[in-house]
């Protein structure tokens, strides 16, 4: 399978780029903005299986140039059968100190960034590929909510309902789209986001299910956003 995972550098995404490189048969350009984290997912995943197809691309999916990753994904991809858009941010902060600033930062780099990267990378996925959003239990409908995350959860939830609308205009193309909205798992942005709290779920579990999910989801789910959850923190 040819896989394209933003957001690999750290945590969930981190997780499961290692996951794919387990098996030979994958291809797996990682994108993330810090080159060093890049050079230490390919030192650990080529530690794990020497001949691993592990692409790392130093890239802002905000900023950067697609004119230039377009032409590199067809070279060394061809074709894509899975987009996992897992780059993010997150600001905590009260919201009378959030500014409009602050807000358009959540929304570029949660929402437009993955706007940007599916634009680009849908005409080189043919019928039966899989785009996976990841979401997050702040911006779902009903989730019990938490002071200084207003921006953040906010941006969430538009991307739940941007993978919504996709995948009902992208249904005569073969091409499902769904969303994991993830509860904690134990990363760096767990930890920013609630100081001490210790998650139940490990990175490398979460980064497991949601490579199994880009995998398989998609035979049973599209249009969906799902709750991935143990609980709330």
């Amino acid at each position: 399978m040819n896989i394209i995972l933003t957001g690999a550098s750290s945590g969930i995404g981190f997780e499961a780029a290692l996951e794919f490189t387990l098996s030979t048969s994958n291809t797996v350009v990682c994108i993330a903005r810090s080159a060093d984290k890049l050079r230490k997912l390919l030192e650990i995943a080529r530690g794990i299986t020497p001949d691993c197809k592990l692409l790392p691309v130093e890239f802002d999916i905000v900023k950067d140039d697609y004119a230039a990753l377009v032409p590199f994904l067809k070279e060394r991809l061809g074709t894509v059968d899975i987009l996992i858009n897992n780059a993010g941010a997150l600001i905590n902060k009260p919201f009378m100190e959030t500014t409009a600033e602050d807000l358009a930062d959540m929304f570029e780099s949660n929402v437009l960034g993955h706007f940007n990267m599916i634009k680009n990378v849908l005409p080189l996925m043919p019928s039966g590929s899989h785009i996976l959003n990841i979401g997050s239990m702040g911006g779902f409908q009903g989730s019990v909510k938490f002071a200084g995350l207003a921006a953040y959860s906010s941006s969430k939830a538009a991307l739940h309902t941007l993978t919504e609308c996709l995948a009902l205009e992208l249904a005569e193309t073969g091409v499902k789209v769904n969303c994991l909205a993830l509860g904690s798992a134990q990363t760096e942005m767990l930890e920013k986001a609630f100081p001490g709290y210790q998650s139940p779920v490990m990175a490398f579990e979460m980064g497991k299910y949601v490579a199994d999910f880009a995998r398989t989801g998609h035979q049973f789910f599209n249009g969906k956003v799902l709750p991935v959850a143990m609980s709330t923190p």
